[in-house]
């Protein structure tokens, strides 16, 4: 989906998101429209985890996956509305890499005996449309939104792997790759030209990110 985009009418770019969300929330991994780089294994062997320990690193993951659902969406509404064609093929490829991600933690899930948030419709629909307002107030700030999301994430993925079990490297792996392209988007951001956001909208966007996060931890 994202390299076609690149060339669509306003409507069909719009017709290849919804399609993207739909196969996003309710297919499987191979659905996500990833780059295909291989998972992120630890150097060594992982031991089994306790059932708790398996729970609970689960958990984790089903949020994440749910935030990396919203990330590609983002994306994906500011590709819709972006004026520079350099910008959009930007956004695009960063897309891709967070289908990556999906893919990830969608395998990390199955392998956990565990499932992804049952509220991924409404983050993929509810990004979309926050993405598309950013882009609306022009490339600058598109990008500085960018930059400011990667920011949080990169702290949320912090706190994730401070809460992980000691013993499930596999998380472990996946999250720190995540991480390192996270920085990456957000420092590409600023290389384009991202401007700083307002000062509500960092405040905003850290309350919606809590919603997300602990509802997907359950549901």
């Amino acid at each position: 989906m994202t390299d076609s985009l690149r060339e669509l009418s306003p409507l069909d770019r719009l017709i290849s998101v919804i399609d993207q969300g739909l196969r996003t929330s309710f297919g499987g991994p191979e659905a996500a429209g990833g780059s295909g780089r291989a998972t992120p294994r630890p150097t060594t062997p992982p031991a089994p985890l306790p059932p708790a320990d398996a729970r609970h690193a689960a958990a984790l993951m089903r949020v994440n996956h749910a935030g990396e659902v919203a990330a590609q969406a983002l994306y994906h509404g500011q590709a819709l509305v972006a004026r520079d064609p350099a910008v959009r093929s930007f956004l695009l490829e960063a897309a891709r890499e967070e289908g990556d991600h999906l893919v990830w933690c969608a395998e990390r899930l199955a392998a956990l005996h565990s499932r992804p948030s049952l509220l991924n419709p409404l983050w993929y629909a509810g990004s979309v449309a926050i993405g598309a307002a950013a882009g609306l107030a022009g490339d600058r700030l598109s990008l500085g939104f960018i930059h400011e999301t990667e920011r949080q994430v990169e702290g949320h993925i912090d706190e994730h792997l401070a809460r992980l079990p000691s013993g499930d490297s596999e998380s472990r792996a996946v999250l720190e790759q995540m991480k390192a392209d996270e920085v990456q988007h957000g420092a590409h951001a600023i290389e384009r030209g991202g401007a700083p956001l307002p000062a509500p909208l960092p405040a905003a966007m850290r309350l919606t990110s809590k919603l997300m996060t602990r509802s997907a931890y359950w549901i």
